[in-house]
């Protein structure tokens, strides 16, 4: 109920307006020559958690320093070269936009932020370069002041706490998982299992986003970073487990005339019920995971020479199953050590995946970074020569607030859209910013009318601002209300250069809109093809490497793939399940390559030749694919797969015609889902 009324909303809103007259009224007390910066950066860091608000106002803050430190030391040497001066400015946004669309977490607000605040520092005084210095000094001086008074509002009065939200996300993301799992693996199909995988592969990516407030957040309670890293790590495993499980079933119920054996039956029914009903304590847990997971590897098939077909099946379905269900078992596990109080590691399998955590890996898109810094580069380029030709005084704001538009949407496929929610804000912020500019201002006395006056249209703003579909709008009319005619040590009775700012503004927005219209045409089609592409080269790569396989830094790179596909293809295709079933088909292939590269490290050379051939057809099979007419693989790899099938299955030890057999039939079906049977290609 309190939902519907807005009431989080509300609550939002009001302490925005506190940490913003807050900060306006200690940059007025302290004589601060800009005192808007205070009050806009307030509304800037406002977030709902506080852990959110501070990690993205240290981010500020850093970014700030940057930004002023490279204006002070570029301007001094260029200032009598303004076409070097345009070209260095160019070149740290571009740089900055660079780094930050390579980075892809909340972080990279910080590199943002370094480019377009040298911006806000030169181009607005460029005509008095003696004055840099001090210019930038206060800048820092004033954000940092709305840093603070942000932080400590939000981070004081009633704060939200990202523990408490991701503790409750996580547990809603196992319940997810768990029902996908169940529908995966169950004997008849069951639809709508492609909308839960896009949305476990999105999850994930949430996780990680989430994970970098960690460290800010206010609970002394919070979960350690390297548990919320293995849990990704384990929810990671669960896709390519669950699909290789729907595989084999289907498989085998193909085999037996629409049914699947009564024996294989009655495992999966009591897997379904054990995912249904979680077990409350760790002990339950692990002592009916292992007993789920014995009863796997004593129905499985034993790995001979003269195996079949089905019996590899079988054998595949019961080690995946297996698999499954430890991960499904770790996931419980680490929810359990991230809701509790103690640093001790809840149970001995805990401890394992706690060691040697690193960050995830993620997909990095250089091309797409390398044409967005092209596109700030070029912005801030042309808008100096057209701001230079045409002599006009604010040209300077239009040309600073074109890059710093076109910088902070780089990372969206198709920023026109919130250019546009900008650009309607704006223009609604510069029609009120001249009501309150000449009509009630005028008749104001004192920072408490100020701040009443300012109350009304502050708190819808704000309630605005808690909802994404309206920030777009929201904020720039915020940034309109701050403007530096309104919010002043003294009244400036001066609509002239208000309405010259407020076309800069505007005009500043429109060449943000024609530059990304012109360099992100066709972008979002481009980045499919790219994404896809890398992880054909990828593939293709880790297919002849000779080191040992980092598996789960290929399953977080495609799974990070996967998510930035997903809204891609929703918005641009009429098709787009293929595209993801083929992306999960590819991570599942990739798991086979790295069991296969590690065999083949073990093994003796003469042992591990059959599996360089089938990882040397795969390598070359990946590398000549093309996104917009994908071959079919050559039917000459189904052979060597074959041939590499009956040599591993012959060798002396078991293990290794267990793990071979596993492998090679993972990478049969993957590539070959419609051959013919095993034993009846060979023959």
């Amino acid at each position: 109920m309190k939902d519907r009324l807005g009431v989080p909303a509300a609550l939002f809103s009001i302490k925005c307006l506190i940490a913003g007259m807050l900060a306006l009224f200690f940059a007025f007390s302290i004589g601060m020559e800009r005192p808007y910066w205070a009050f806009l950066t307030s509304y800037i860091v406002a977030q709902p958690l506080a852990g959110a608000v501070i990690s993205k106002g240290i981010f500020r803050a850093i970014g700030t320093l940057i930004g002023a430190t490279f204006a002070v030391a570029i301007v001094p040497p260029l200032v009598n070269a303004p076409e070097l001066l345009v070209l260095a400015m160019a070149s740290w946004l571009g740089l900055c936009v660079f780094v930050s669309l390579l980075d892809r977490t909340p972080r990279s607000y910080m590199f943002v932020l370094a480019g377009y605040t040298a911006c806000l520092i030169v181009f607005p005084d460029v005509d008095s370069p003696q004055t840099i210095f001090t210019v930038a000094a206060l800048r820092v001086q004033e954000i940092l002041i709305g840093i603070a008074c942000g932080s400590l509002i939000h981070g004081v009065v009633l704060p939200g706490s990202v523990t408490g939200t991701l503790l409750a996300r996580v547990g809603t993301m196992l319940r997810d998982a768990e029902r996908w799992s169940r529908d995966a693996i169950a004997v008849e199909p069951v639809a709508g299992l492609d909308a839960e995988r896009r949305r476990l592969a999105q999850d994930v990516t949430e996780l990680h986003q989430m994970s970098v407030h960690l460290p800010f957040d206010i609970s002394r309670l919070a979960p350690r970073v390297r548990t919320v890293r293995a849990l990704q790590d384990q929810l990671s495993l669960l896709l390519p487990l669950g699909a290789a499980v729907e595989d084999r079933l289907a498989v085998l119920r193909e085999a037996h005339g629409g049914q699947v054996p009564e024996a294989v039956a009655l495992l999966i029914a009591d897997v379904r019920i054990w995912l249904d009903t979680p077990a409350p304590d760790n002990a339950t847990r692990a002592a009916l995971t292992q007993h789920l997971i014995d009863r796997c590897a004593a129905m499985e098939p034993p790995a001979t020479p003269d195996m079949g077909w089905s019996d590899m099946m079988r054998l595949s379905l019961y080690a995946r199953l297996a698999t499954l269900i430890a991960a499904h078992r770790d996931c419980r596990d680490l929810y359990d050590q991230m809701a509790t109080h103690s640093r001790a590691a809840v149970t001995p399998r805990v401890a394992q995946l706690l060691e040697g955590r690193r960050s995830r890996e993620m997909h990095r898109d250089y091309a797409s970074a390398a044409r967005g810094a092209f596109g700030a580069f070029m912005t801030i380029v042309l808008g100096c020569a057209i701001w230079i030709l045409s002599g006009w005084r604010d040209g300077g704001s239009a040309v600073m607030l074109a890059g710093v538009f076109l910088a902070l949407f780089s990372a969206v496929d198709n920023p026109l859209a919130p250019l546009k929610g900008f650009m309607i804000g704006t223009i609604v912020a510069s029609a009120l910013g001249a009501v309150y500019g000449y009509a009630i201002m005028p008749r104001l006395d004192g920072f408490a009318m100020l701040a009443m006056a300012y109350a009304p249209p502050l708190l819808l703003l704000g309630s605005m601002m808690a909802s994404p579909r309206w920030m777009g709008i929201a904020l720039p009319t915020l940034l309109g209300l701050g403007s530096p005619v309104l919010l002043s040590d003294h009244y400036i009775n001066a609509f002239a250069s208000y309405a010259n700012g407020a076309v800069a503004q505007i005009v500043g927005i429109w060449f943000a809109i024609l530059m990304a219209g012109l360099m992100q045409s066709a972008g979002v089609e481009r980045a499919i093809r790219r994404t896809i592409r890398a992880g054909w080269g990828d593939m293709a790569s880790r297919a002849t490497r000779m080191t040992p396989p980092d598996v789960r830094g290929w399953i977080n790179r495609m799974l990070d793939r996967i998510a930035l596909l997903a809204p891609r293809l929703a918005a641009t295709r009429a098709d787009s399940g293929k595209p993801l079933y083929d992306a999960l088909r590819d991570l599942r292939t990739g798991v086979a390559i790295g069991e296969l590269r590690q065999m083949r490290i073990d093994l003796p050379p003469q042992d591990g030749a059959p599996l360089a051939t089938v990882l040397g057809g795969i390598s070359r099979h990946y590398r000549d694919l093309d996104p917009d007419a994908p071959d079919a693989a050559d039917p000459a790899l189904l052979h060597d797969i074959d041939s590499a099938i009956a040599q591993i299955s012959a060798n002396a030890r078991m293990p290794v015609r267990r793990d071979g057999v596993l492998a090679l039939v993972s990478l049969r079906r993957n590539l070959f889902p419609d051959a013919q049977d095993y034993r009846s290609a060979a023959a």
